[in-house]
């Protein structure tokens, strides 16, 4: 059997090894971010994976898994479970407005989101993994995904390949990813169990009357902005009768177009917006409810209605075990001062399809440093983080993923 893979030898050896490959990491975060790619357009990000993971002599790289995504893996000691680790790998299409050396080169894309971070912490990991096989039995498998920015992303695709494939001794025992957050101080850790983040679908509502004079509405059947704006404050009923108590949920119209003039009245008004869940169930529910207060609002003032909504992410819900892990796990490695309680967040994460298939959940690494002025949120053209979190952020993923394969291996 391989030593224990427990107690504070084993963090402290993971913390010196990250220390050491510290600089390494912030370098590879920094060459990613000075060539930021969008969704399944992330062909150099890849070929830099790939030649990391070569080099570290991982015992199994595969390229190419839904289009510029890879899966590796690292054998340890001895045979036994798998536990999966990822992190995304795609861009924004934002302009960075950031002035230091490494930034974005490519026009109107930018690692505004921190994959560049979530990738080089991984890397870092598996440098650490890769130097440490005797200390835990089974498989680490590492999963680089593309396009979670950009629906349909890219998980559907990996899980396809076989991210989430079992071995001879069953199926994964967990996946777990990590995510920077700024508003949290650099290197704390938290985690959530249970509904963590929503889903998001997006809304497209088409109101259809007749256009004509502004100052002779009196001869139009319908004036559709008038409707539109009925069927915007219609829509609210939606959150505030027909969602069941504590049920989270926000149904937001983020833009009307009605292209009229000053004096003219349009044929036709378009909307778009969001609906955010954190519930299956009452999406659904909330999809009809949509579906039919733009109807019975718009027939009722004579005026015709087009609804579409576009599915997005499922709900992540993190698995309680498997976050109770993450918690403990933090708390041996950081300690209890550099670990947090966190809330629900309504942003919206394609790695709630690798929840829906196997145990798991979903962390987040603060990279905030106020006396630094790293305080921008993400998906903004000044968001940065303090790169010293990737230190914890590396270690921390290594040591949870021998931690949770000697759980799994003394469970027998």
């Amino acid at each position: 059997m391989p030593p224990s893979a427990t107690g504070i030898d084993l963090v402290q050896e993971v913390k010196s090894k990250a220390k050491e490959g510290h600089a390494h990491v912030v370098s590879i975060r920094r060459d990613l971010h000075r060539v930021p790619e969008l969704a399944f357009e992330e062909h150099q990000t890849a070929a830099r994976i790939d030649a990391e993971l070569s080099a570290l002599g991982v015992d199994q790289i595969r390229t190419g898994v839904a289009k510029t995504g890879i899966i590796a893996e690292i054998h340890g000691s001895e045979p036994g479970p798998v536990v999966v680790l990822r992190a995304d790998i795609d861009a924004l299409p934002i302009q960075e407005q950031n002035t230091f050396d490494f930034r974005s080169t490519i026009d109107g894309k930018m690692h505004a989101c921190g994959h560049d971070g979530h990738t080089a912490a991984l890397l870092g990991a598996a440098r650490i993994l890769c130097s440490s096989r005797q200390r835990f039995a089974g498989t680490a498998r590492l999963l680089f995904q593309p396009s979670e920015e950009k629906l349909p992303g890219g998980a559907p695709g990996m899980i396809e390949a076989g991210a989430l494939d079992g071995n001879a001794t069953g199926p994964p025992i967990g996946v777990f990813g990590q995510h920077v957050r700024p508003s949290m101080p650099a290197g704390m850790l938290g985690v959530l169990p249970g509904p963590f983040m929503a889903s998001a679908d997006e809304i497209y509502i088409t109101i259809k009357g007749d256009g004509g004079h502004a100052a002779e509405p009196h001869l139009q059947n319908c004036d559709p902005v008038v409707v539109a704006s009925q069927v915007v404050l219609a829509l609210q009923s939606v959150i505030s009768r027909s969602r069941p108590p504590g049920e989270p949920g926000i149904l937001t119209i983020g833009r009307l177009i009605a292209d009229g003039a000053t004096n003219v009245i349009p044929g036709e008004v378009v909307m778009e917006g969001t609906l955010r869940t954190m519930n299956n169930r009452w999406r659904k529910q909330a999809h009809d409810e949509i579906h039919r207060v733009v109807s019975h609002v718009a027939s009722g003032a004579g005026a015709e209605s087009h609804v579409h909504i576009k599915v997005g992410y499922p709900p992540l819900v993190n698995d309680p075990d498997s976050a109770e892990l993450v918690r403990e796990t933090a708390m041996a490695y950081n300690g209890p001062n550099r670990v947090q309680d966190i809330e629900q967040w309504y942003a919206a994460e394609d790695f709630a399809c690798y929840l829906e298939e196997l145990p798991g959940a979903f962390f987040m690494l603060g990279v905030g440093n106020e006396t630094r002025g790293y305080t921008s949120a993400v998906h903004t053209p000044t968001f940065t983080i303090d790169e010293d979190a990737l230190q914890t952020g590396a270690g921390f993923m290594a040591y949870l993923a021998i931690t949770a394969l000697a759980r799994a291996q003394a469970r027998g």
